[in-house]
């Protein structure tokens, strides 16, 4: 498995001295569960760890790049590069979804290629990167594949809730409501359906891995039909 591993290594910029580690944040619950391993042998453990890794650099990295920008914005760009889009966009840069374990059900439905595998297991690999190597493996490896993102940013620095309240609030309107019409999927991948509504305008709709993730999608679409967006937005 170590040499196999190799190449991804070399992607990475880092040579684990313990394989495990990457093995792990390669691991997808679906493979898991279809060869019997531990709970732990999942990437979940390693996601959790690699986000906080994430955040923190990611805010040393923005206080060095943006010395007069103010807290909230420096908030706002910091959500926009630890999402899992943006991890997403990373993994496929660096081919990440070639090296995944899946299961055979997850594997013929295309999971190597769903942004949300590929963004969760990127987190993962972070999380490897520093329990082997310790924050200098991961950080070097986050500053080689996120500041061209951190410099390049175009999208809104304001979330789609936030935004939407605001330009509601300004025509005088109610705050906008939220509520979840459906859930489905299982607990390690949940899949929430939110519903917006706002006086005058027809209620949308907006898909997440997270509560709080399609209600941002629902705002966008909002934000997007009543034209304060234009398409192409989508900041959770």
């Amino acid at each position: 498995m170590t040499e196999t591993l190799r190449p991804l290594e070399d992607r990475l910029g880092h040579r684990f001295a313990d394989p495990t580690h990457l093995v792990r944040a390669l691991t997808h619950a679906s493979a898991v569960a279809e060869d019997r391993l531990a709970p732990g042998e999942s990437y979940q453990r390693l996601e959790f760890l690699g986000d906080r890794v994430l955040a923190l650099v990611i805010a040393d990295m923005l206080l060095d790049a943006f010395p007069e920008a103010d807290e909230g914005e420096m908030a706002r760009r910091l959500n926009g590069l630890v999402r899992n889009e943006s991890c997403a966009e990373v993994a496929l840069a660096i081919g990440l979804g070639e090296w995944i374990r899946l299961g055979g059900g997850e594997n013929q439905s295309g999971g190597r290629r769903k942004a949300a595998i590929l963004g969760d297991v990127c987190e993962a690999v972070i999380g490897a990167l520093f329990l082997d190597g310790g924050l200098p493996a991961a950080r070097a490896f986050i500053e080689g594949n996120w500041r061209a993102l951190m410099v390049n940013w175009s999208t809104p620095l304001r979330d789609a809730k936030t935004t939407l309240q605001e330009w509601a609030q300004g025509r005088g309107l109610p705050t906008p409501k939220y509520a979840i019409v459906d859930r489905s999927g299982p607990d390690h991948e949940p899949k929430f359906v939110v519903e917006v509504a706002i006086e005058g305008m027809s209620p949308l709709l907006g898909k997440g891995r997270s509560r709080r993730e399609a209600e941002q999608k629902a705002a966008t679409a909002m934000l997007m039909a009543a034209g304060v967006w234009k398409a192409g937005y989508d900041v959770a």
